[in-house]
């Protein structure tokens, strides 16, 4: 049993960044039970009720108040992605409070929501017993890394159950506007074998840097082409420019698919005739890098508009024996299998241009379409609009640069709004929330829900 005496949601949020829940598969890394065994108690403190599930080490926490129609599902992720801690001003999972922000790890994306949430079912438990209606609520722990083992096992286990959602508010947003649309995530892998060759010359070498002037986020989806500078990106065209150049060694931060690295190290040597030594370069590695600027300008197939058009961004490079890895995190609006297919036709096609014959080479795209659309004309988007209008809250949809777990949802035609608090770095350092926003926050979710509720109820009278 934890003993925790919540004062405020802002308590709530700095006990829940503690919990350093990592999800890095790369390295193995994924949250342990510590912070679902947190949410339940703090939830039975309060007098609700909810069950822990468990689906191949992630933990997800769930429970229903209430009985009836309408179904809503309030639901957040608690895991976050990997921190390099010497980009930090503070220790990320020691939270700090200043000038009305909350640093830490997670402090936008996603414990904000997950506090908030829990503090509207604390309200809006006795709401549902006078009112009727029923709230579905989960906390899961896997959505950094494809939410298939948390979301997408609670939106089974419900439809088992016999509660699929009439709507689902997903708080797993930003700007503390409501999200109506997001973009397929996708992932390419590229994989090309090593070969080394000798090249008379020096030998040089550049570290670039990542850049994110305007939206400060590592967040591979808000990667803004033409306004932010991607370490990959930029020594791909680095080598391009140099001609007779070939690459010896990459390194850098690399940290996980979806995170822009902080820094990309480039071990290169330009040939020249008059050079007095020679360098071992690997042929294999230099045509990777040269491809890269095609493969991320390639005209990528969609099915539908996006404010963010598509983006590709090289976020994960790798040596493993004779193949040299690199991922790419794709994001476009796609809403049909065949169009994927037909996506990885234009890559390979990039890569048969770039590539030459005389080194082999690997493509995979992985993924399916799993978008968010919620058209402004909804119940849902009109119970925000009332709700903002009684908070004198300015109202406006926005489109979510990444995706969500609200994707189980919303491809099965079910009405959704992603949400969240007022914040900036998210995936980046000194990742930060606006205190008030989230105090906001909570106020919507339980006005949003009761609007859906009387609303309904009204209708079928």
């Amino acid at each position: 049993m934890v003993l925790f005496l919540a004062s405020s949601v802002v308590d709530l949020l700095v006990e829940l960044v503690r919990f350093k829940t990592v999800n890095d598969p790369v390295r193995g890394v994924k949250p342990g039970r510590e912070c679902v065994d947190f949410i339940q108690s703090v939830l039975g403190d309060w007098g609700i009720s909810s069950r822990i599930v468990e689906v191949d080490g992630y933990y997800s926490v769930y429970g229903l108040l209430g009985e009836g129609e309408p179904r809503i599902l309030l639901q957040a992720h608690y895991d976050v992605v990997p921190v390099d801690p010497s980009e930090w001003s503070s220790d990320p999972f020691d939270p700090v409070i200043q000038e009305g922000r909350v640093y830490g790890r997670g402090a936008a994306d996603d414990k904000s929501n997950v506090a908030a949430i829990m503090a509207a079912l604390r309200e809006l438990a006795g709401f549902v017993d006078s009112e009727g209606g029923s709230i579905v609520f989960a906390f899961t722990g896997d959505e950094e890394v494809g939410g298939r083992r948390g979301a997408g096992f609670i939106a089974e286990l419900l439809d088992r159950e016999g509660l699929t959602p009439h709507y689902v508010v997903n708080g797993d947003g930003f700007g503390l506007k409501p999200i109506v649309r997001r973009r397929s995530a996708l992932r390419a892998e590229v994989k090309v074998r090593r070969k080394t060759i000798s090249i008379r010359g020096s030998l040089g070498e550049y570290i670039f840097r990542a850049s994110t002037p305007v939206v400060g986020t590592r967040h591979a989806a808000y990667f803004m082409p033409g306004v932010d500078t991607h370490p990959v990106i930029a020594a791909s065209h680095f080598i391009r420019s140099l001609g007779d150049a070939y690459a010896v060694e990459l390194g850098g931060s690399f940290i996980k698919s979806n995170v822009v690295p902080g820094e990309a190290v480039l071990k290169y040597v330009v040939g020249s005739s008059s050079a007095s030594s020679s360098v071992e370069a690997d042929y294999g590695l230099t045509v990777l890098l040269k491809s890269i600027v095609p493969l991320v300008r390639a005209p990528l197939p969609v099915d539908g508009y996006s404010d963010y058009g598509v983006s590709i961004t090289p976020n994960v490079y790798s040596l493993e024996g004779e193949w040299h890895t690199l991922v790419l995190d794709i994001r476009a609006m796609v809403m049909r299998e065949d169009t994927i297919r037909r996506l990885e036709g234009v890559l390979r096609g990039v890569l048969d241009e770039n590539i030459s014959g005389s080194v082999e080479y690997r493509l995979s795209v992985y993924g399916r379409p799993s978008y968010l659309y919620t058209p402004v004309s909804s119940e849902i988007v009109g119970a925000f609009r009332r709700v903002y209008s009684a908070l004198g809250l300015s109202f406006g949809v926005l489109e979510g640069a990444g995706v969500s777990d609200s994707r189980y949802y919303s491809t099965r035609g079910i009405e959704v709004v992603d949400l969240g608090p007022i914040g900036g770095n998210v995936h980046g350092p000194n990742e930060w929330v606006d205190i008030e926003s989230l105090r906001l926050l909570s106020r919507v979710y339980v006005g949003v829900v009761e609007e859906l509720v009387r609303t309904w109820r009204s209708s079928s009278r």
